[in-house]
This record gives structure tokens, sequence and C-alpha cells, in this order.
């Protein structure tokens, strides 16, 4: 089994900063993508955040410029620096993986268990 544990959600006022992480841990062989989701009340959980395996990544439109994602692969985990951020980012935050964990394997999807952020305006 894969277990995500997830850190760093918080209450910030706009304009504020505020840093993710979620770890990775269990049986690991490798770890494909990473990514961080989010879902405000009544909406649809989105992408927010991509990071492949090479260290290539992709953002949603709306928090290009303002937020970074990373990954420490002897860690297994990935972080989020949200800078500048806007009421509209207020949701709960969702990391996911692509987990192989025994070769040869399929990969699995794993999903943490949400952290929440709140931006006051």
């Amino acid at each position: 089994q894969v277990q995500l544990v997830e850190s760093g959600g918080g209450l910030v006022q706009a304009g504020g900063s505020l840093r993710l992480s979620c770890a990775a841990s269990g049986s690991i062989f490798s770890i494909n993508a990473m990514a961080w989701y989010r879902q405000a009340p009544g909406k649809q959980r989105e992408l927010v955040a991509q990071i492949t395996s090479d260290g290539s990544t992709n953002y949603a439109d709306s928090v290009k410029g303002r937020f970074t994602i990373s990954r420490d692969n002897a860690k297994n985990t990935v972080y989020l620096q949200m800078n500048s951020l806007k009421p509209e980012d207020t949701a709960g935050y969702y990391c996911n993986t692509w987990v192989k964990v025994k070769f040869p394997g399929p990969v699995l999807a794993y999903w943490g268990q949400g952290t929440q952020v709140t931006v006051s305006s």
C-alpha cells in the first residue's frame, strides 16, 4: 500500500504565500507523475499543476506565474509553492501520484486526504 501525507495548508490573506508538501510512503518501486488538484465547494476538482518524473511541468492557466510545483525524488515528496494568493484560490488541495509498487506491474493512481487552503480578502 501507498500512503500520501499532505501538509502546509491554512488561512492566509490575499497576496500571501503558502507551501504545500505531499510525502509518499509505503511499497514504492517508482513514482511517475505527481500533481496537485483542488476542489472548491460546489465545483469540480481541477488540475492545478503537474510534474513528471523527468521534471517537466504544466500548470492551470489560473495559477501560471504564481504557483511552482517541484519534487524531491529522494524523499518521494512533491511541493506546491503558492505565491500572490487570491480569494479564488480557496479550496481543498489534493495530492495525486502515479506509483508503480513493483516491477513488473501497473502504474496506479493514489490520492492524499486533502489540505484546506483559505485565502481571505
